[in-house]
C-alpha cells in the first residue's frame, strides 16, 4: 500500500541521517558518566532550582550541552575522548536529572519541589477554607511544627516522603515498562521514521567525531548551527535577561513566547488564536520535519484555530468565552469544543494503528515462513523480553491504582483501572505513533479533572491522590534515540538505576536547605515572590472543582460524547479520503496532530520547511540536505543553550550582589 511506502521511506530517510551510528552497540554508561551525572545533580541541580525560584527559568538544554561540552573538553585533553554513546549518556542523564516539574511556577530541582509546593499552598491565603480538608498524606496538617519550622526533619513529613519515594519508583518503572514496549511496536513492527530522533543523535556523534580530532561535516554543519545559536540566543534570550535584570523590566528584541494579535482581529475574526513565534527554532524545526507532515500540521492548526473558531462562536459553541487575551480563548474552545473532537481524532488515530499492527504482524509471519523476515531484535543491542517489559509496566500501574485505592477508598475504583490500563496504554500508543510519525505527541488538558468532576466524588483528597493516567508515548522516541547512538539498552537501565537515588537524595538537601531558608516568596526570589500567591489562588480553584457550585466546575463538564465519536468519525472519514484519492498519507497524520497546536508555531515551521525544501535541498542536493538538518538543529540547540547558560549566570551574579547607597 501506499501509506507502507511513505512511511517505509521516511524511516529510511531517518536511517540515512543516522547510519553512522547504528553499526555497533556499545556501552555507554561508564565511570566517566557516573562523574557527570555527579556533576549534574550537584551543581546544575540546585542552580536550576535557583534559576527558577529567581527568574522563572529552566535550565533544561542549557544543563545538557554545557555539561557535554566541559566532560567532551577534558576528556579530549586527557587523551581519552569521549565515545558517542557516553556523550548520549551524559545528555540523557543531564536531561533527566533537570527536567521541570512545573517551570510556570518556578518548580525546578526533582520532586521534592512539589512537597514544597504543597506546603506553601496549604498555608497561603487562597486555602484557608479548605486547607483543612487536604490530608496529612500529602502535606503536614496546619498548625504542625514541620510547617512552622520550615524543616522537612520532621515526623510529620514521613509519610508524604515515602509516598513520593513509592510513587517515583512505579512511575519510573511505568514509562520504561511501556516505554520500550511502545518502541517494539511502532519502530521494530510499524517502522515508523520518528523525524526528531536524529537530532540528539547526530549532536553526540558530531561531538564525539570532534573529541576524536576527526575531519567531518557533521562538527563544520553542527559548529555552524551552534554559532547561529549562539547568535539568536544572545538577541532572543540574553538582552532580555540582562536588560530584566539591570532595569527591572525586560526588553524583547523578539516577543516571547510568540506575538499575539489576536485582539487585533477579535472584531471580525472572534476566538481566532492569531499570532506568529519569532523562534528561530521553529524554522531549523520545519527542516528536520518531514515536509508533508508540517504542511498538515499547519493546515490543521490555521483551519481550527482561525478558521472553525471565529465559526463555531458564531454559532454559539462558546458562549462563555472573555475576550481578555489567547491564552483564556485558548482554555474556551479547548473545553467546549476541541478537547473531546481532538480525543476522537487521536482515537481514530489509535484505531487505525492498532488495525495496521495487526496487518504488519500478519504480514511479517508470512514472511517468517518464508525465511525473509524476523521480527528479533537486532544483535547487541540490548533488549529485554515484551513480556517483562509489560509485566513491569502492569505492576508499576497496579500499585499505583491499590495505593490511590487506600489513600482514597470511596472514589471509584473502575475509573482508576480504566485510566491505569485503558486509556494510559492507548494514549501512550497514540502519543508514540505521533512521536514516530510527526515528531510530536499528544496531550489532553484537563482530562483528569473533567473525569473526577463527572464521578460526582465531592473531597479534596483525590487531587493529591497518584491517579494512573501517564503518557509515556515519548519514551518511544527515547529509545529510537538511544538505537541511531549505538548505545545499549542496558545503558539506559543502569543509567536510571545510578540516578534514580542521586537525584532523591540531591533533591531532598537542596530543598530542604532552600526551605529552611528565607521564605521562598520573599524578595530574595523575585519569580516566586510575584507568581507564587497568583498559581495558589488558581490551584485552590482547580483543587475545589468537583465541589461544584463554582463556573469552573461547570466548565469541567468538557468531554462530551457526541463529539468524541464525532471526532473520531471524521479522522476515519479523513483517512478514508486521503487513501481513496492517494493523497500522502503523512499529511493525514500531520492534519490529525495539528489540530491542537498554535498556528503561532505551526506557521513559521512550514516557512522553514518550504525554505529548505525550495533553496537548501536544491542547492546542497535532497539527500544531503537531510542529513544536515538534524546536525544543524543540534547545534542551534547547543549554541542557544550555552548562551542561555551564560546569560543566567550574570543574571545571577548580578542578583546577588547588592547596591550601595553611595
Amino acid at each position: 500500500m501506499s501509506e507502507d511506502r511513505e512511511l517505509e521511506g521516511a524511516r529510511h530517510r531517518v536511517e540515512d541521517q543516522s547510519r553512522d551510528e547504528t553499526v555497533q552497540f556499545e556501552e555507554g554508561f561508564t565511570l566517566r558518566t557516573v562523574f557527570g551525572g555527579l556533576f549534574i545533580a550537584l551543581v546544575m541541580l540546585p542552580g536550576g532550582l535557583f534559576l527558577a525560584l529567581v527568574a522563572g527559568q529552566g535550565i533544561g538544554e542549557a544543563a545538557e550541552w554545557v555539561t557535554i561540552v566541559l566532560f567532551a573538553e577534558v576528556a579530549r585533553r586527557s587523551f581519552a575522548p569521549l565515545k558517542k554513546q557516553e556523550i548520549y549518556i551524559l545528555f540523557y542523564m543531564a536531561l533527566s536529572l533537570t527536567s521541570a516539574l512545573a517551570i510556570e511556577k518556578g518548580i525546578s530541582g526533582g520532586p521534592f519541589g512539589e512537597l514544597v509546593w504543597r506546603a506553601y499552598c496549604v498555608q497561603s491565603p487562597a486555602f484557608v477554607g479548605f486547607a483543612d480538608q487536604v490530608p496529612p498524606w500529602a502535606v503536614p496538617r496546619i498548625g504542625s511544627q514541620a510547617l512552622e519550622n520550615h524543616s522537612f526533619f520532621h515526623a510529620d513529613w514521613a509519610i508524604p516522603i515515602l509516598l513520593l519515594v513509592l510513587v517515583e519508583v512505579c512511575v519510573r518503572s511505568s514509562w520504561i515498562g511501556l516505554g520500550y514496549a511502545l518502541f517494539r511496536l511502532t519502530s521494530d513492527v510499524e517502522r515508523l521514521p520518528f523525524p526528531m530522533a536524529p537530532v540528539a543523535a547526530s549532536g553526540a556523534t558530531a561531538l564525539a567525531e570532534a573529541g576524536r580530532k576527526e575531519e567531518s561535516w557533521r562538527w563544520g554543519i553542527f559548529s555552524t548551527g551552534a554559532v547561529v545559536g549562539l547568535i539568536f540566543g544572545f538577541v532572543y534570550l540574553a538582552i532580555p535577561i540582562f536588560t530584566g535584570t539591570v532595569f527591572g523590566d525586560s526588553v524583547e528584541v523578539f516577543p516571547i513566547p510568540f506575538a499575539d494579535y489576536s485582539k487585533n482581529v477579535e472584531n471580525w475574526l472572534p476566538a481566532a488564536l492569531v499570532g506568529i513565534s519569532f523562534n528561530l527554532g521553529n524554522i531549523l524545526t520545519g527542516f528536520v520535519l518531514p515536509w508533508h507532515i508540517v504542511l498538515g500540521a499547519c493546515i490543521g492548526s490555521v483551519l481550527a484555530q482561525i478558521v472553525l473558531n471565529p465559526i463555531l462562536y458564531k454559532a454559539g459553541m462558546f458562549p462563555d468565552l472573555l475576550h481578555g487575551g489567547v491564552w483564556s480563548t485558548k482554555l474556551t474552545v479547548d473545553m467546549n469544543f476541541w478537547l473531546s473532537v481532538g480525543i476522537g481524532i487521536n482515537v481514530a488515530v489509535g484505531i487505525l494503528g492498532i488495525a495496521l499492527v495487526i496487518r504488519h504482524l500478519r504480514q511479517s509471519a508470512q514472511l517468517r515462513r518464508e525465511a525473509e523476515y524476523t521480527l528479533a531484535p537486532p544483535p547487541g543491542r540490548g533488549d529485554f523480553p515484551i513480556w517483562l517489559a509489560v509485566s513491569v509496566w502492569a505492576v508499576a500501574t497496579l500499585i499505583l491504582v491499590g495505593l490511590c485505592k487506600w489513600l482514597v477508598p470511596t472514589f471509584p475504583i473502575w475509573l482508576l483501572l480504566f485510566f491505569g490500563l485503558a486509556w494510559s496504554p492507548l494514549n501512550s500508543y497514540i502519543s508514540a505513533r505521533m512521536h514516530g510519525l510527526t515528531g510530536r505527541g499528544v496531550s489532553f488538558p484537563y482530562l483528569k479533572e473533567a473525569a473526577v468532576t463527572a464521578t460526582g466524588y465531592r473531597n479534596v483528597d483525590i487531587w493529591y491522590a497518584p491517579i494512573p493516567i501517564h503518557d509515556h508515548g515519548w519514551a518511544a522516541q527515547r529509545f529510537r534515540e538511544i538505537e541511531l547512538t549505538g548505545t545499549k539498552f542496558t545503558s539506559v537501565i543502569k543509567a536510571e538505576a545510578f540516578m534514580f537515588p542521586l537525584v532523591l537524595i540531591a533533591s531532598f538537601f537542596f530543598w530542604a536547605f532552600f526551605y529552611s531558608g528565607p521564605a521562598i516568596d520573599g524578595g530574595q526570589y523575585p519569580y516566586a515572590q510575584r507568581f507564587w500567591p497568583f498559581y495558589a489562588n488558581t490551584e485552590a480553584v482547580w483543587k475545589q472543582v468537583n465541589l461544584g457550585g463554582s463556573e469552573i466546575s461547570s466548565n469541567m463538564q468538557a468531554i462530551k460524547p457526541a463529539y468524541v465519536a464525532g471526532g473520531t468519525a471524521a479522522g476515519l472519514l479523513a483517512y478514508g479520503a486521503f487513501a481513496l484519492f492517494k493523497l500522502p498519507i503523512l499529511t493525514f497524520y500531520g492534519f490529525a496532530g495539528g489540530v491542537g497546536l498554535w498556528p503561532a508555531n505551526t506557521i513559521p515551521q512550514l516557512l522553514g520547511a518550504v525554505f529548505g525544501r525550495r533553496y537548501f535541498a536544491r542547492r546542497y542536493g535532497e539527500e544531503k540536505w537531510a542529513s544536515y538538518a538534524p546536525v544543524l538543529l543540534a547545534g542551534f540547540a547547543c549554541g542557544s543553550g550555552l548562551i542561555a547558560m551564560a546569560s543566567i549566570a550574570l543574571a545571577l551574579l548580578a542578583k546577588s550582589v547588592s547596591s550601595l547607597p553611595y
